[in-house]
């Protein structure tokens, strides 16, 4: 009898988003499930890790299912090293980050608790997956992405993913009947264009609130933007080798040895 794979579970909403809960949800219809999650949430905390300060893990139970899961104080790159290093048996077969609540499309994916706890996975060899929904709200209906989720995570399972990569996935917050399927893409050009809200206390100390707005800069179709502005699931795949090899001739072709 073949053994079930093995599936790390994580997020940066923390343990108790819906987001999170859905995952493990469809997971556990192919895995063995094991969760190592933020306690408390994370969002935007990109591959931030702990270093002065404790890290506390607890395990604990939020609703019934086959799944093992542990409540952890750190960021979830944090959460990733300690589930390897400490709480698994083995080495995952698969690790699944999100579902988060809003988008990591294009340069979302830098900032993003999400794909850095993905890309950390990658890291140590492990085929890894981030999951977001185009819906910031804590109440977001998920219900519409579980086919989706199984599909993807059901494929990187049968075909694996090469050393180095991780799978984007974003997926367009329409009615399941309304999304027109799966799109492997590209990440856009795109940035936030910030501006900062200053404010002053009652003391008369200045502070900021930061705001902006997104702006695609991207006018191909071949992109993750275009892909979920026009209804479909957008996969990105992504490689944290941020190595810019194709400028590396150039450099060498400059004096800077003389």
């Amino acid at each position: 009898m073949s053994k079930k794979p093995l599936i790390l579970v994580t997020n940066d909403d923390g343990i108790n988003a819906p987001g999170i809960r859905t995952l493990i949800h469809v997971m556990n219809t192919i895995g063995e499930v094991v969760v190592v999650a933020p306690n408390s949430p994370q969002s935007g905390m990109g591959h931030a890790i702990t270093l002065d300060s404790t890290l506390y893990v607890e395990k604990i139970i939020i609703d019934e299912g086959p799944q093992t899961e542990y409540s952890c104080s750190g960021t979830p790159a944090d959460c990733v090293k300690l589930a390897i290093r400490e709480k698994l048996t083995r080495k995952p077969d698969l690790c699944v980050s999100g579902i988060n609540h809003g988008s990591n499309s294009s340069i979302n994916v830098i900032y993003s608790g999400t794909m850095s706890a993905a890309i950390e996975a990658g890291i140590e060899g492990i085929p890894a997956i981030g999951f977001s929904l185009l819906d910031y709200a804590w109440s977001a209906n998920f219900e519409h992405t579980k086919a989706f989720l199984k599909t993807i995570a059901e494929n990187v399972l049968k075909n694996g993913l090469p050393q180095g990569i991780v799978l984007n996935v974003n997926i367009p917050n329409l009615a399941k009947n309304e999304i027109k399927g799966i799109k492997i893409c590209r990440q856009a050009r795109a940035n936030w264009v910030e501006e900062f809200d200053k404010r002053k206390t009652p003391q008369g100390k200045d502070y900021y609130w930061l705001t902006g707005k997104f702006v695609n800069l991207d006018g191909g179709e071949d992109t993750d933007e275009w892909a979920l502005e026009h209804g479909y699931v957008s996969v990105v795949p992504t490689q944290f080798d941020l190595t810019a090899h194709h400028y590396l001739k150039n450099l060498n072709d400059w004096n800077l040895n003389d």
